[in-house]
């Protein structure tokens, strides 16, 4: 499991380095909030231990950063601020968990621990008879791989992960195509239809629904 620390302070990022990689992970770190967000273009992590207060990008306007790039990375803050507020804005703003300093690293590993526990639950997705595998990127249907586009794979994971869920053509075309400007959601309509047709689905396994004027519901 690699894991990025984005924290300003030397000394903390050595000591969650060495105490981390003896656990068996794989660490990399960035010194500021600007190098952490270019890193995670580039790179996937399996979690994020990110501190609060950084330098040219607040630990907080990073963290949003990465969800607005529709990145579900884990992200735990490592901060001294403590006030029930903060730890609010700091869960709205998209972190899975809140440390507050100082903390007992042994603390800071059982969590780690926990989010790749609940992480390794989420590696599959399941609908009726599909099965979505999002590590190995395969989709299955009655146990028989369905190759799917990876547009396709995309609208399909989004739709199963909001199961039982209305979602809107421009919740899709903004979490799914990443445009936030107004932009033909036609193009929606034909990517479920090539997804039916390359599921095959019987009458009774019909777990794509349309909502007439709004958009599409996943349900078993």
């Amino acid at each position: 499991m690699h894991i990025l620390i984005v924290e300003d302070e030397a000394g903390i990022v050595q000591f969650l380095k060495q105490g981390l990689e003896e656990e068996g992970y794989q660490i990399s770190s960035a010194a500021d909030g600007l190098q952490g967000f270019e890193i995670i273009q580039k790179q996937n992590f399996d979690l994020i231990l990110l501190d609060w207060m950084l330098p040219k990008m607040s630990g907080l306007e990073l963290c949003k950063s990465i969800r607005l790039k529709n990145n579900n990375t884990p992200i735990i803050f490592l901060t001294a601020k403590d006030t029930i507020q903060e730890t609010i804005e700091g869960l709205k703003a998209g972190a899975n968990d809140y440390i507050k300093k100082p903390f007992s690293f042994d603390e800071l590993v059982e969590r780690v621990k926990i989010h790749f526990r609940n992480q390794k639950q989420e590696e599959i997705l399941t609908l009726g008879t599909i099965e979505i595998d999002l590590v190995k990127h395969k989709v299955l249907v009655n146990e028989n791989e369905v190759a799917l586009t990876q547009r396709e794979f995309e609208l399909l994971t989004y739709l199963v992960k909001n199961k039982g869920k209305v979602c809107t053509r421009t919740q899709i075309i903004e979490d799914v195509w990443d445009i936030h400007f107004e932009y033909d959601t036609g193009v929606i309509d034909v990517f479920i239809n090539a997804i039916r047709k390359k599921l095959n689905l019987k009458i009774e396994e019909d777990y794509i629904k349309t909502v007439r004027g709004v958009g599409y519901i996943a349900n078993d």
